[in-house]
């Protein structure tokens, strides 16, 4: 499947992956979420755009701070779970180099996970037009914190050389937009570790919801889900007989103001 500007690697492997994102990926800690809606100043008769929403992870945790929310998201699977998991928010296709708002139209916009897959420097113009002025931009991500878990650095490994041109968040190459625009503030960050409570078939589908991982052909895929539970067995904190366990994660809560 491909989608008009958007990564062959998210619109196919996005577009196949929505239920095991859905199922796999963490949400965000409520500690991070209280702090990401004070700094974008969350309350009742403010709009808030979610740009590349997926499957709602953030924009429910977002709705009860009393803001309405439009959530834009490329790919059809993902808008298709999130308008059936966050029915009473508005979703609308679009792309973060083409958002279909008009200027000047929301209070605040927030990219959950998402930003290292846009044509950086478009979307910051974009989201500088939606957005009213002083208003804040926010990202949101969750880290695989491999420091502290050695299922996590062993799977790293095993997967990087499966990349590609795939777009990724470690690379930081996302961040030089942000350094070099003049129409936002410098990104600040603040950051909170935390573990994830999960089980083996969690773990698997939060591997398996990696972009270029669900664009493999089955045979691949196949081989690659056995290879997660021999790197889950070898784990020592995890093991073959563990049912629920932790992954640990770091989640980095960053944002600027629109100048």
């Amino acid at each position: 499947m491909s989608v008009e500007g958007v990564h062959p690697a998210a619109a196919t492997g996005f577009q196949r992956a929505a239920d095991a994102y859905r199922r796999g990926r963490p949400d965000y800690p409520e500690e991070a979420v209280a702090f990401l809606a004070g700094r974008m100043g969350l309350e009742p008769g403010r709009r808030v755009l979610d740009m590349a929403a997926g499957t709602g992870k953030l924009t429910r945790l977002l709705i009860p701070f009393g803001a309405g929310i439009v959530a834009v998201e490329p790919v059809e699977a993902m808008r298709s779970a999130l308008a059936k998991d966050v029915p009473d928010v508005e979703v609308l296709a679009g792309r973060a180099e083409a958002i279909p708002l008009a200027d000047a139209s929301v209070d605040a916009a927030v990219v959950a996970q998402a930003f290292h897959w846009f044509r950086a420097k478009e979307a910051l113009t974009e989201l500088h037009r939606v957005l009213r002025g002083g208003s804040t931009l926010a990202l949101i991500w969750n880290v695989r914190d491999e420091e502290r878990s050695a299922f996590w650095a062993a799977l790293s490994r095993a997967i990087e050389p499966f990349r590609g041109d795939t777009p990724s968040h470690r690379s930081m190459a996302w961040r030089r937009a942000f350094d070099r625009t003049e129409l936002f503030t410098s990104l600040q960050t603040r950051s909170f570790e935390w573990e994830h409570a999960t089980t083996r078939e969690g773990a698997v589908d939060r591997v398996m919801s990696t972009s270029f991982i669900a664009a493999m052909p089955d045979d691949e895929r196949d081989r690659m889900r056995e290879q997660v539970l021999r790197l889950l067995d070898d784990d020592p904190r995890i093991g073959p007989r563990a049912e629920r366990f932790g992954l640990p994660y770091r989640t980095d809560v960053q944002w600027c103001t629109r100048r």
